[in-house]
C-alpha cells in the first residue's frame, strides 16, 4: 500500500513540475517573441557612399528586428524622431537636428570622421557618439594606398598621360619618381603609420608632424616584415608648430590632419607660400583643411606644383569648378576608404552595435567620444 502510495505522489508531483516547466518555457518564448518584434532602427543619412547601407543591411538580414533605412538628407530632421541608431555620413547634424532625435541611443560614422556632429549638443540630449577605428577595419590602409594613388598620379602626369593617349602620342609626358623624394606626412594618426609603412620601401625620406608624440606607442613607429630591422619609420619628427619648417623641406606634403575647429584653414596662403616651389600637395583628410582661394592662386601662380585631393571644400564637387582647368590637379570621389574590405568590416562593426543595442548588451568595436 505504502509503495503504491508513493507512487501516486511522485507521478502527481512530476506532473505538476511538468506543468511547472511548461509555463515557464512559454514566458521565455515570449519574452524573446517580444524582443524580436521591437524594432531597433537604423538611420544611415543619404543617397552618398552607398555600399554603407547596402553591405550593413546585407550582414543584417538574417535579423529582421533590426531595420536599415537609407533616409534622404533633407528628410532627415522629419524622420530622426523614430531612429536608435543615425550613421552621419556626409550630413551635418546640427543641435536642432539632434533634438529632434528622441529615441536615439548612438550617433556614430562609418568611419572615423565626427566633424559634422555637434558632440556638445549630442551629450546634452544623452545621445552617445562614436566612430570606428580605421586600423582594425582596413579603412587607415585604403587612405594610405589612396594617398599613394594620388602621388604618383601626380608625379607621372596622370591627366596629361590620358590627353597623349587621345592625340595618339607615345613617350609623353615625362614624370618624375618618386624614389629619393621628401615626404611630409602632416598628422601622424593611424592613416599616417599606414602611408609611413608603405612609402618606406619606394625609398623615400619621411618627416611627420604631430601635435603629441606622447600617446605614440613605440611599436607603432617601427617597421616590420621578415626582413626588417626595427629602423624608425619616420626620419624627423616635429610638433604642429613645426608645419611651415617642414613644408619648406618636403617634395610632397600629405595632409593626415582631423579636421576641428583648430585645424580648419590649416593650408592657407602662409603654409602654401613656405612650400618648395614645384611641391606637391595632397589631401585624404578633409576639405575644410585646406583653404580654397590660396589654393586656387598658389597653382595659378604655379608656385604649387600638383594637387590630388580626395576630398574637397564642397561635396560632391562641383564638375566645373576652375580648379578642375589645371592639368596637374587629380581629384577622386571621397573613395580613400571605400574598398570591399574596409566596407565590409565596418559593415560588421555597425551590424554587431545594432544588435548589441537592441539587445542591451555593452557596445564593441567602436570608439565612444562623448
Amino acid at each position: 500500500m505504502l509503495g503504491g502510495q508513493f507512487t501516486r505522489n511522485l507521478a502527481s508531483s512530476l506532473t505538476k513540475y511538468r506543468r511547472l516547466l511548461h509555463r515557464l518555457s512559454g514566458k521565455v518564448q515570449s519574452m524573446d517573441g517580444n524582443s524580436e518584434e521591437r524594432i531597433t532602427r537604423v538611420l544611415f543619412c543619404g543617397p552618398h557612399f552607398s555600399a554603407s547601407h547596402n553591405y550593413t543591411r546585407e550582414y543584417l538580414r538574417k535579423y529582421p528586428f533590426v531595420q536599415v533605412d537609407e533616409v534622404p538628407i533633407d528628410d532627415v530632421p522629419n524622420s530622426i524622431s523614430k531612429y536608435q541608431i543615425c550613421i552621419v555620413k556626409n550630413m551635418k547634424l546640427d543641435s536642432n537636428v539632434i533634438s529632434l532625435a528622441t529615441e536615439m541611443k548612438l550617433i556614430m560614422q562609418y568611419g572615423v570622421g565626427l566633424d559634422g556632429v555637434d558632440i556638445d549638443a549630442a551629450t546634452k540630449y544623452g545621445v552617445r557618439v562614436a566612430r570606428i577605428p580605421s586600423h582594425v577595419t582596413g579603412n587607415a590602409a585604403s587612405c594610405a594606398e589612396m594617398a599613394i594613388y594620388l602621388i604618383l598620379g601626380l608625379l607621372r602626369k596622370q591627366n596629361e598621360m590620358q590627353i597623349a593617349v587621345k592625340q595618339r602620342r607615345l613617350g609623353e609626358p615625362v614624370g618624375e619618381t618618386l624614389f629619393g623624394k621628401t615626404v611630409f606626412i602632416m598628422g601622424f594618426g593611424n592613416i599616417g603609420i599606414d602611408l609611413a609603412k608603405r612609402l618606406r620601401p619606394f625609398g623615400v625620406k619621411i618627416i611627420a608632424t604631430k601635435r603629441s608624440w606622447v600617446a605614440q606607442s613605440q611599436d607603432s613607429c617601427q617597421s616590420k616584415g621578415p626582413n626588417s630591422t626595427s629602423n624608425d619609420l619616420i626620419d624627423e619628427k616635429g610638433v604642429h608648430e613645426d608645419i611651415h619648417e617642414f613644408a619648406s623641406n618636403a617634395d610632397i606634403i600629405v595632409c593626415c590632419l582631423n579636421l576641428n575647429s583648430k585645424t580648419a584653414g590649416t593650408v592657407n596662403k602662409k603654409f602654401i607660400s613656405s612650400m618648395r616651389k614645384g611641391a606637391l600637395l595632397v589631401n585624404i583628410a578633409r576639405g575644410g583643411l585646406l583653404d580654397y582661394e590660396a589654393v586656387l592662386d598658389h597653382l595659378e601662380s604655379g608656385h604649387l606644383g600638383g594637387l590630388g585631393i580626395d576630398v574637397a571644400w564642397t561635396e560632391p564637387f562641383d564638375p566645373n569648378d576652375p580648379i578642375l582647368k589645371f592639368k596637374n590637379v587629380l581629384i577622386t570621389p571621397h573613395v580613400g576608404g571605400v574598398t570591399e574590405g574596409s566596407y565590409r568590416s565596418m559593415a560588421k562593426v555597425v551590424g554587431d552595435v545594432a544588435l548589441q543595442l537592441h539587445a542591451g548588451i555593452p557596445l564593441t568595436g567602436i570608439e565612444i567620444v562623448n
